[in-house]
């Protein structure tokens, strides 16, 4: 019902309502079956990507440097022990000196650094995210700095867990799931501490907190990355029974200008630990576990890490 000459309610309203939340960037007009297209094509990818060569599924080994001289093949008296037929039985010596980590090769084994046989070579760590990588037949390895620990991490591009990965479960695929998020940004981005399986603290930038509603409850995430995408270690209480006790992983899209962006769950991911014993993952932090079961993205995949 009007009143003569003014506006209805409902029109009021309507005004209101527009005022109030014509700047969020409105829901996407894909429809449902575009979008289960999508997630599919993502989980595709994904274990694509996981089978590739250089991935999670290579990982062979992990042995953290003692300082001073450190052997290295398939014999048992070595320090560092290859599980790996073909391979020789001493491969070489890591030398760890106040920090420095060194590698010489054994008597007329041919490793490789890109395309040079070397025999003797410093090594930079992954620190600044270039490591030193050597060769040897399908073996690899580079050394990693955790904490204030130097390790070397192996990997082999023809792990036996390439052909046993083929297919990792998830939830059903809900739209429902995919919510909409607003980033309230810190005044200037703070380090966010996040444990590690190691027992270890890393420490990242983060820009503040995504504030998001699911069946009409706030719930906040504290994700890291400064430009672009951001990242999310989150935990739910699906954990332990039916996804990796530790958490998954969940990239989020940059928000737009006015702050908003989209959490969609069901591209959240395993971290690598579910797939190698040999990884060193960092785990939600306190404020990141999530008091409801998130029924989305991958499930535990058994049979593999820890």
């Amino acid at each position: 019902m009007t009143l003569k000459g003014k506006p209805s309610i409902f029109f009021v309203l309507l005004f209101l309502l527009v005022s109030m939340f014509g700047c969020e960037k409105p829901v996407s007009n894909e429809s449902n079956n575009e979008y289960v297209k999508k997630i599919e094509q993502w989980k595709h990818q994904r274990l694509k990507k996981l089978k590739s060569p250089d991935s999670w599924l290579s990982l062979a080994g992990l042995y953290w440097l003692e300082e001073g001289e450190n052997t290295f093949g398939t014999d048992s008296e070595n320090d560092f022990v290859v599980y790996k037929e073909g391979i020789p039985g001493f491969i070489g010596q890591f030398f760890l000196k106040n920090g420095i980590v060194s590698f010489k090769a054994g008597q007329d084994v041919e490793v490789l650094h890109e395309t040079q046989v070397i025999k003797e070579i410093p090594m930079e760590n992954d620190s600044r995210g270039h490591p030193t990588v050597l060769k040897l037949k399908s073996l690899s390895w580079h050394i990693i700095k955790r904490g204030e620990k130097l390790g070397v991490r192996l990997k082999d591009a023809r792990h036996p867990r390439f052909r046993q990965l083929n297919k990792i479960d998830t939830f059903p695929v809900d739209r429902s799931w995919r919510v909409r998020a607003r980033l309230e940004r810190f005044e200037k981005s703070r380090m966010m501490e996040i444990p590690t399986v190691l027992g270890t603290i890393e420490k990242h930038s983060s820009p503040g907190i995504l504030v998001f509603q699911i069946d009409e409850k706030t719930f906040r995430l504290v994700p890291t990355g400064d430009e672009g995408e951001l990242f999310v270690i989150f935990g739910d209480l699906t954990n332990t029974r039916e996804t990796y006790g530790g958490g998954r992983f969940l990239v989020v899209e940059k928000p737009d200008e006015t702050g908003h962006t989209w959490v969609d769950f069901n591209l959240a991911y395993n971290p690598p630990c579910v797939f190698s014993h040999y990884a060193t993952c960092s785990l939600p932090p306190e404020q990141n576990q999530l008091p409801i079961r998130v029924a989305a993205g991958e499930k535990m995949v058994q049979g593999f890490g820890h």
